[in-house]
C-alpha cells in the first residue's frame, strides 16, 4: 500500500506493552510511539477501573504522569466528555433512514448543514461534531460494504486521506469504537477500513488500542477474504493489512497462518507470513518455508492441496512482479537451494549476474545439508507435479545440479539419491541439453559403482541399487506404469507422469547402462536382506528378483536363481514382508512353465528335498524334534511349507499343459511330506495371523484342497478346547519345579498294568497340564501301549484320560500320530508277523484302520480314536486318488492319443473311464466302512445272552416298537411284557456308547455326501439294525427321498456282498442266498434282503420317527406297491414277501391313522387270496374271511373293553404248530394278528 508511505505503525514492542499493560515498557516508548496509543491510555486513566488493587493504583499514577506532558491528551479527554448515549440514538436513526432510502446519501441526522468540506468541518468543529462527522462517514462506508455483495471498492474519503488530521481522526475512531461497541463491532469496522486509503494504518491503531481483539479481527478478516488473494486489489489489500497486524504481534503469526489454512482463504498471506517469520532458534535441517509449503501440498487434506495448487497456477499466469508473494516464495526457495549446493556445483546466483564456474569437479554434498536437500527435492516435485509449477531455466539448472550431487554414505544420503533418481524419472524435461544428459549418465554410473559401498557404510538394507535394478527391469519389460508407480511411491506423492515422457530415459537405461543380461547377472550377486520383514521399507533386492522372475529373465539367460531365493526365505522374520508370497508364486511358475515353447527346458530349478529337510530338522512334530535347537524361524518354515503345497497344487493344475510339452517336473516325495509337521505349523500360524498377513489364509486354502483330513471340523473344535482359556489357566497353575515324568517312566507304568493304575493315572493327569507341543515327546510311549489298555480291569478313567491326550496330540501331529496308533492297535496275530503300515498304505486303503483288535470295538474311548482316524483317512484317500488321477491321466491320454491317431473320440475314453472307476472305488470304500461299522453295532452272542438288542436304543427314545412281531407269538397277548424288558445293566453299556459314536460318524458322513446313505441302503443291512439307525442317525430321514426308487427295483432276489481276502467290500452279481462266489476267491457274507422288503421295513421305522407329510405319501405308495405285488407274486414268493412286511403296516397306521382304510383293504385282499388257495387244498377250518370283514367294518367291537379277549379270535397256536402248517395258513394267521395289533395300538393311542 503505497498510499501510507511515511506513516508510523505500532511496533511489536509497544503492542506487547499494551497487551500486558506493562507501564515500565510504556514509559520507555518514544513520543511518536506513545502518541498512537493515547486513546486507550486516556480511557484507562480516566475510567473507573475494575481492579481496585494497590498495584494497579500505583500503575495508574505512572500512566497519569506519563500522559501529563502530552498536549493531545486534552483533546481526547474532551472527546470522552460528550453524551455517547444521545450520539448512539442519533446514529441508529440515521441507519434506519439510510435503510429506508436504499443506501442513498440523502439528508443526515448526525451531520447537518455542511458548509465546507469534511476536512475543514472537522478542523473547525467541537469534539461532539468531530465524533458525528467521523461516525457518519464510517457508517456510510459500512453500509456500502454490506450492500456490495463481496465486490471490492475503494471509497474516496477526504476525512481518512488528509495527512494533517490522520492522528485526530484515529483518536476519534478509537474512542467511537470503544464507547459504542454494539453500534460499531470491531470486526465490521476493520472490514470497512479496508475500503479507504490508509486503512491498514487505521486498523493497526484500532487493534493496538484494543489489543484483546487481535484474534477476533484477524479471524473475521480471513473468513471474509477471497480464496485467491493475489487475483484482486481487495485481496492484496486484505493480505497486506493482515501482514501488518502480524508484524505488530509476531507471536500470533503462526496462529493466523493456521487460520488461513483452516478457512482455505488468502493463500498468499500464509506464504507471506512464513517469509516474514523469524524463528527464535534457527533449524539447520529444514526452513519454515519448505516445511509450510510441503505440508500444504503433501498433506492428507485434498481441499487444502487443491486450494494452494490453484494459487500456484494462477500466480504463474500473471506477469512476473517483484511484489508478488509467489515470486518472493520462488526466489527464497532458489536462494535456499543455491546455499546448500557444493561450491563447485553452484554455477549461478539468482539475479546477481552469471559467474564463472568454480571448477568442473564433483565435490560432495555436505552431510548437514543432506536432509534439507531431500526436503527441497520433494517440495519441488510437489510444486511441479501437483501444483503445476513451470520452473525457469535458472531453477531447472540449479535443481539438476542439486540432483546430481554426491552425498555422503549415510541413511539420509541413500534417501537423497533415491529421491533425486525418482525426480529425474518424474521430470525428464529437466535434462534438455546434451551436456546435461552427459551429466546425468555420469551420475547414474556413479550410483551403480557406489551402491555396495553406500549399503555397507550407511548400514541400511534398502539401498538405491535395488531401485536402479528394478527400474532397469521395468524398462526392459516395458512396464512403464510400474515405473510411474515406483516413482510416486518413493516420492510419497501422486504425480501425473506421461509414459511417453520416459522414452529418453528408457533408451539410456536399456542401451547405455543396464542391458538385460547385465541386470540378471547383477541381481544374482546382490546379497539377500538379513531378517527381512515388513518393518524394512523401501525397495529391496526382493523387488528386483520378483520382477526378473515375472519377466522370465533368469531362464532366458540361463541364470540360476534357486539358491538366492532359498537364502532369502531362510532370512525372514515377522511381520512377513508383503513381497514374499508373490515371489514364491512367481518362482513356482518359472519352474513349471517354460519361458518359450521353442525351448521347453528353459525353467528354473526347484528347491531340493534336502534343503527343505534342513529347514524342518528341528521343528516340533518332525522327526528331528528330539534334540538340537531351532535354527530357522517360524516364518521361514511357514514360507517353505507354502512353497511345497503351492508347488504341488500348481504341478497338478498344469499337468495337461506339461504333457503336451512332454515335460514332467519332479514332484516332492511322500516321505518328505511325512517329515513336515504341517498341522503344527498351521496351528502356530493361527496365533500369528496379524504378523503373517495373508499367509495363514493361503495355507488354509491349500490344506483344504490337498490335505482335507487335516481340516476336519472336529479338529478345529477340539483345538479350542485344548488351546482355550481354561487349559491355559491350568498350565499356568502348574508349578515350574513340579515333578517331570520321562517317557521311560510312562512306558514302565503301562507295562505294569493293572497293578500300576494309580501311578499311571498320576502321570497321565500331569501330562494333561502340558501344552500339545510339549506332549510330542510322549506320543510314541502313549500310542505303543494302547493295546495294553484293552486288558480287563483297566480303569475307565485311564482310558478317558488317554483319549484326551490323544486328541491334544492330534492338534499338532495328526498324520504321524495316526500311523503309530493304527500299528499299535493291530490284532495280536498280526503283531506276530511284524506288519507295519505306512502313511501311504493307509491312504490307499483306509479300511486298514478297522482291522484292529476286536476288543477296540467294545472300548468306547479307543473306538472314538479309531472313528476319528477312519474319517480322516477316508477324506485323505479321496484327495490321494484325485491327485493320482491328475498325475497319470494326462500322460496316459497323451500316449493313447499317439497310439490311436486317426480314431475320432478314442482319446477321451480312458479319461472318462478312469474318473468313473475312481468314483466307484471311493463309493465302495465309503459304503464298506459304513457296512463294517453297522456290523460292529450288532451285539455279540454273549451280549445277546445278557439282553442287549439293537431295538433297545429305539425303545429308550420312543417307547416300545409298535407293530413289532416277535418270533413265536402271533397276538398282542402272547407278547405281553417282552418289549418292556431292559437288558441287564440298563442302558449304560459299552455297546450302547459304541453305537452312539458310530451313529454320530454315520450322521456326519450322510450329511457330507447323501449318496453314501443311498448306496448303503440300496445294498441293505440286517433288519435288526433298523431301530438303531433310525433312532441314532438324525440325517437318515433323507432316505425318504429314494425309498420310492428302492420300491421300484425290478428284482426280488437278495443281493449278495462279500469281504474278499483284502477285506475290500465290493458288489457281485445277483446270487442266491448263502452260495459261495465262483468268480473270485472270497468269503461271502450276506448282509441284505430283498430291496422291497428292506425298503418297507425301513419306511415303517421312519414313519414312526418322522411323521411328516412326505412320510405319509411314501407310506401310501408302499401300501400300493404291496397291493400290486400281491397280484403278480407266486405262492412261494407271496409268503416270503408278506410275512416280514405285514407287521410294518401297524407302524403306518399308528403314525398316520388315515391310512387305516387302505391297510384294512390290503389285509382283507391278502387274506382272500390266501384263503382261496387254502380252500382249493383243504376245508377252511376257520371262518377267516368272515372275521376279517368284521374286523374291517367294526374294529371297535373286536376288543372287549377293559383289555379282555377278542370276541372273534383264533385259537392260539404255537410256533411249532405253525412251522409245519401250510404257508398260506401261516400267512392267514399273520394277517389276523396284524389286524389285532392295529386295533390294539389305535385303542391304546385313544
Amino acid at each position: 500500500m503505497a498510499d501510507r508511505t511515511g506513516l508510523q505503525f505500532v511496533s511489536s514492542f509497544a503492542f506487547e506493552a499494551m497487551q500486558k499493560v506493562d507501564v515500565i515498557r510504556l514509559a520507555a516508548l518514544s513520543d511518536p510511539e506513545l502518541r498512537l496509543l493515547l486513546p486507550c491510555l486516556v480511557r484507562m486513566a480516566l475510567c473507573a477501573p475494575a481492579d481496585q488493587s494497590q498495584s494497579w493504583a500505583q500503575d495508574k499514577k505512572l500512566i497519569l504522569r506519563l500522559l501529563s506532558g502530552v498536549e493531545a491528551v486534552n483533546s481526547i479527554v474532551a472527546l470522552l466528555s460528550v453524551d455517547f448515549h444521545a450520539l448512539e440514538q442519533d446514529a441508529r436513526k440515521e441507519q434506519q433512514l439510510r435503510h429506508k432510502a436504499g443506501g442513498s446519501n440523502g439528508e443526515s441526522i448526525l451531520v447537518t448543514q455542511l458548509q465546507h468540506g469534511l476536512t475543514l468541518e472537522f478542523e473547525h468543529s467541537d469534539p461532539l461534531r468531530r465524533l458525528r462527522l467521523t461516525l457518519s462517514e464510517l457508517l456510510a462506508i459500512m453500509n456500502k460494504v454490506a450492500d456490495s455483495n463481496g465486490e471490492f471498492f475503494l471509497k474516496s474519503s477526504e476525512l481518512f486521506e488528509s495527512p494533517v488530521y490522520l492522528e485526530e481522526v484515529a483518536d476519534v475512531l478509537c474512542i467511537l469504537q470503544a464507547e459504542l461497541p454494539s453500534l460499531l463491532p470491531i470486526v465490521d469496522v476493520a472490514e470497512a477500513l479496508l475500503h479507504v486509503r490508509n486503512g491498514d494504518w487505521f486498523l493497526c491503531l484500532l487493534v493496538a488500542n484494543v489489543p484483546d481483539s487481535f484474534n477476533e479481527v484477524c479471524r473475521g478478516l480471513i473468513k471474509n477474504g477471497e480464496r485467491q488473494d493475489e487475483e484482486s486489489v481487495g485481496g492484496r489489500r486484505r493480505t497486506e493489512a493482515l501482514r501488518q497486524l502480524c508484524q505488530m504481534n509476531p507471536s500470533q503469526a503462526l496462529n493466523i497462518r493456521a487460520m488461513v489454512v483452516e478457512e482455505c482463504h488468502l493463500p498468499g498471506l500464509g506464504v507471506a507470513l512464513t517469509l516474514d517469520y523469524k524463528p527464535d532458534t534457527a533449524d539447520e535441517a529444514v526452513s519454515p518455508l519448505v516445511s509450510y509449503v510441503s505440508g500444504l501440498l503433501l498433506g492428507t487434506n485434498s481441499k487444502v492441496r487443491t486450494w494452494f495448487s490453484m494459487f500456484i497456477r494462477n500466480g504463474q499466469q500473471r506477469k512476473r512482479e517483484s511484489s508478488s508473494v509467489l515470486w518472493q516464495m520462488r526466489r527464497q526457495l532458489l536462494l535456499e537451494l543455491v546455499a546448500i549446493l557444493p561450491r563447485s556445483r553452484s554455477t549461478h546466483v539468482p539475479n546477481d549476474g552469471d559467474t564463472d564456474e568454480g571448477g568442473s569437479g564433483y565435490s560432495g554434498l555436505r552431510e548437514e545439508h543432506v536432509v534439507k536437500a531431500s526436503a527441497l527435492l520433494r517440495l519441488y516435485c510437489a510444486l511441479m507435479g501437483i501444483a503445476g509449477l513451470r520452473p525457469t531455466d535458472e531453477e531447472a539448472e540449479q535443481l539438476l545440479q542439486l540432483m546430481t550431487s554426491r552425498p555422503p554414505a549415510t541413511p539420509a544420503g541413500v534417501r537423497f539419491v533415491s529421491l533425486s533418481f525418482c525426480k529425474l524419472l518424474a521430470f525428464p524435461t529437466l535434462v534438455s541439453t546434451p551436456e546435461q544428459e552427459q551429466l546425468m549418465v555420469m551420475w547414474l554410473s556413479w550410483m551403480i559403482k557406489e551402491e555396495e559401498y553406500f549399503e555397507s557404510a550407511a548400514g541400511v538394507s534398502a539401498s538405491f541399487g535395488e531401485m536402479l535394478l528394478l527400474v532397469a527391469m521395468y524398462f526392459h519389460s516395458n512396464q512403464l506404469s510400474s515405473i510411474i508407480e515406483l516413482v510416486c511411491s518413493t516420492l510419497g506423492m501422486k504425480i501425473a507422469i506421461k509414459p511417453s515422457s520416459l522414452s529418453k530415459m528408457k533408451t539410456i537405461f536399456t542401451q547405455e547402462i543396464f542391458t538385460e543380461q547385465v541386470v540378471t547377472a547383477h541381481a544374482v550377486r546382490v546379497a539377500v536382506t538379513n531378517n527381512l520383514s515388513a518393518n524394512i521399507t523401501g525397495f529391496l533386492p526382493i523387488h528386483c528378483i520378483y520382477q526378473l522372475l515375472r519377466s522370465r529373465a533368469f531362464t532366458k539367460h540361463k541364470v540360476s536363481i534357486k539358491d538366492w531365493i532359498y537364502r532369502q526365505l531362510c532370512e525372514t522374520t515377522t511381520p512377513i514382508h508383503t513381497q514374499l508370497i508373490p515371489l514364491i508364486d512367481a518362482y513356482i511358475n518359472s519352474i513349471l512353465t517354460p519361458a518359450s515353447k521353442a525351448n521347453p527346458e528353459a525353467t528354473n530349478q526347484p528347491i531340493t528335498e534336502q534343503e527343505i529337510l534342513n529347514v524342518f530338522q528341528s521343528s516340533a512334530g518332525g522327526d528331528g524334534s528330539r534334540g538340537g535347537r531351532q535354527r530357522y524361524s517360524i516364518t521361514t518354515q511357514l514360507l517353505i511349507l507354502y512353497y511345497i503345497l503351492s508347488y504341488e497344487e500348481n504341478l497338478l493344475a498344469s499337468t495337461k499343459q506339461l504333457a503336451l510339452m512332454q515335460r514332467k517336473p519332479k514332484s516332492y516325495s511322500a516321505a518328505l511330506m511325512d517329515q513336515i509337521p504341517i498341522k503344527y505349523l498351521v496351528t502356530q500360524a493361527q496365533g500369528l495371523q496379524q504378523e503373517l498377513g495373508g499367509l495363514h489364509s493361503a495355507l488354509l486354502r491349500l490344506l483344504a484342497t490337498n490335505f482335507p483330513h487335516l481340516c476336519l471340523v472336529e479338529d478345529w473344535v477340539c483345538e479350542e478346547e485344548v488351546t482355550g482359556t481354561l487349559p491355559l489357566l491350568r498350565r499356568m497353575m502348574l508349578p515350574s519345579n513340579t515333578c517331570r515324568y520321562t517317557q521311560s517312566q510312562l512306558h514302565q507304568a503301562f507295562q505294569k498294568l493293572p497293578s500300576s493304575s494309580p501311578r499311571l493315572m498320576r502321570i497321565l493327569e500331569h501330562l494333561t497340564l502340558l501344552s500339545p507341543g510339549d506332549l510330542i515327546p510322549y506320543a510314541e510311549a502313549l500310542t505303543a501301549s494302547m493295546a495294553l489298555l484293552l486288558e480287563p480291569a483297566v480303569p475307565r478313567r485311564i482310558l478317558q484320560t488317554l483319549n484326551k491326550l490323544w486328541m491334544g496330540l492330534n492338534t499338532v501331529m495328526p498324520r504321524r500320530l495316526w500311523v503309530m496308533t493304527v500299528n499299535a492297535l493291530q490284532p495280536s496275530a498280526k503283531l506276530l508277523r511284524q506288519q507295519t503300515y505306512t502313511q501311504n498304505d493307509l491312504m490307499v486303503d483306509p479300511l486298514i484302520v478297522l482291522r484292529c483288535d476286536q476288543r477296540v470295538y467294545r472300548c468306547p474311548p479307543l473306538m472314538d480314536i479309531v472313528l476319528h482316524m477312519l474319517n480322516g483317512y477316508l477324506l485323505a484317500s479321496k484327495a490321494y486318488l484325485q491327485c493320482h488321477l491328475k498325475e497319470t491321466a494326462d500322460f496316459d491320454r497323451q500316449s493313447q492319443t499317439v497310439s490311436n491317431l486317426g480314431v475320432p473320440g478314442q482319446p477321451d475314453t480312458p479319461e472318462v473311464t478312469r474318473e468313473e472307476l475312481k468314483n466307484a472305488l471311493l463309493s465302495a470304500q465309503d459304503s464298506a466302512a459304513v457296512q463294517i461299522l453297522l456290523e460292529v453295532c450288532l451285539p455279540t452272542s454273549e451280549e445277546q445272552q445278557l439282553g442287549a438288542t439293537p431295538e433297545s436304543l429305539l425303545r429308550s427314545i420312543r417307547g416300545p416298537v409298535p407293530g413289532k412281531l416277535k418270533q413265536g407269538s402271533l397276538g398282542p397277548r402272547a407278547r405281553g411284557g417282552v418289549d418292556e424288558a431292559e437288558p441287564e445293566g440298563g442302558l449304560l453299556s459299552d455297546l450302547r456308547e459304541v453305537q452312539c459314536l458310530i451313529c454320530c460318524l454315520l450322521h456326519q458322513m450322510f450329511i457330507a455326501d447323501p449318496n453314501i446313505a443311498k448306496l448303503v441302503h440300496f445294498q441293505g443291512y440286517p433288519q435288526a439294525l433298523l431301530p438303531l439307525t433310525v433312532a441314532g442317525i438324525p440325517s437318515i430321514h433323507i432316505c425318504l427321498d429314494f425309498i420310492p426308487e428302492l420300491l421300484a427295483q425290478p428284482q426280488l432276489e437278495k443281493q449278495l456282498y462279500w469281504v474278499d481276502s483284502t477285506e475290500r467290500l465290493q458288489t457281485c452279481c445277483i446270487k442266491k442266498w448263502g452260495k459261495m462266489c465262483s468268480c473270485c476267491d472270497c468269503v461271502c457274507v450276506c448282509v441284505c434282503v430283498s430291496p422291497q422288503i428292506f425298503a418297507i421295513q425301513l419306511l415303517s421305522y421312519l414313519c414312526t420317527q418322522y411323521a411328516l407329510p412326505k412320510s405319509l405319501s411314501v407310506a401310501r405308495l408302499a401300501i400300493s406297491v404291496m397291493g400290486t405285488l400281491l397280484t403278480v407274486l407266486t405262492r412261494a414268493k407271496r409268503f416270503s414277501f408278506f410275512m416280514p412286511t405285514l407287521p410294518c403296516v401297524v407302524a403306518f397306521c399308528q403314525a398316520f391313522p388315515p391310512l387305516y382304510d387302505d391297510v384294512a383293504a390290503l389285509l382283507v385282499q391278502v387274506g382272500q387270496v390266501c384263503a382261496s388257495d387254502v380252500a382249493t387244498k383243504a376245508r377252511d377250518i376257520d371262518p377267516l374271511i368272515a372275521r376279517l370283514q368284521y374286523l374291517k367294518e367294526k374294529p371297535q367291537e373286536a376288543v372287549v373293553p377293559g383289555g379282555g379277549s377278542s370276541k372273534l379270535s383264533l385259537p392260539q397256536k404255537t410256533a411249532e404248530e405253525l412251522g409245519g402248517a401250510d404257508p398260506d395258513v401261516q400267512l392267514c394267521y399273520c394277517i389276523e394278528a396284524t389286524f389285532m395289533d392295529i386295533i390294539s395300538s389305535t385303542l391304546h393311542g385313544l
